[in-house]
């Protein structure tokens, strides 16, 4: 008789979760918002997991009004799955709401020098705010000199539900990414090859990242959270060589 020890495997890895975040405190206007995102590309957003990222309200609600925010996510179609890594009072609004705390999205309150953003209520001048919880894993914020590591290479085609993800890395990826297919990197990424799929360059907050691509015909395409997606490509990109980067917020694309 075969019998088994272990009830299940648990992993970490490479999950595709979407940030909401909210900018004001308007359970209405956010499920309105949300459904337009979704009717303009239910194949990207349609059932989509999603984090809820309070930390740009000047006050953190209080549980009945984030409750109307979760639902107001669920009635758009979309699925919450947790709140983005904040303060001690985020902490505990996401224990007392039966939600983890998803510490990918945890550069939105630290910046890179590990210190700490409080906008409610902000440490003097004269004195130096305590980095807060230094057992937790550390920031992954756009490295100071391009990724640590030489460039991973994927030779051939990305499939149809295929994701390839280069962690502290550039990506460079030899064939063509079909439709629902993903390519992610923490650094830039350069596709020689048709890219019809998605890809999502500084996945985890570098604002220098680049998409380089030889055939643009893009799904999306994404640099440090900030995305385009596309239901059909301007004439004067498809097919073309392009290169995607950030200015400010925008995310920019002009051919090579």
């Amino acid at each position: 008789m075969d019998i088994t020890s272990d009830a299940c495997d648990l992993r970490f890895g490479q999950v595709g979760i979407a940030c909401v975040r909210v900018r004001r405190v308007d359970a209405a206007a956010l499920c309105e918002e949300l459904e337009r995102r979704v009717r303009s590309a239910p194949q990207l957003f349609s059932r989509a997991a999603v984090v809820l990222d309070l930390s740009h309200l000047l006050d953190l609600p209080d549980d009945g009004t984030v409750d109307a925010l979760l639902e107001a996510v669920r009635s758009a179609g979309m699925l919450p799955v947790g709140l983005a890594y904040g303060t001690s009072a985020t902490e505990a609004l996401a224990q007392r709401m039966g939600l983890p705390l998803i510490a990918k999205f945890r550069a939105a309150y630290e910046p890179a020098d590990g210190g700490s953003i409080a906008p409610s209520a902000p440490a003097p001048a004269a004195a130096p705010a305590p980095r807060p919880e230094p057992a937790r894993e550390p920031v992954h914020a756009a490295a100071p000199a391009g990724p640590a590591l030489g460039a991973q290479h994927h030779d051939g085609a990305v499939r149809s539900g295929q994701q390839v993800y280069a962690r502290d890395r550039d990506l460079v990826v030899t064939g063509a990414i079909a439709n629902g297919a993903e390519v992610i990197a923490d650094g830039s990424i350069h596709v020689y090859g048709g890219l019809r799929g998605r890809a999502m360059a500084g996945a985890q907050g570098d604002e220098k990242a680049r998409i380089y691509v030889s055939d643009f015909r893009a799904e999306l395409v994404a640099i440090a959270g900030h995305y385009r997606v596309f239901e059909q490509i301007p004439k004067d990109l498809e097919g073309q060589a392009v290169q995607c980067w950030l200015d400010g917020e925008k995310l920019m694309i002009a051919r090579l």
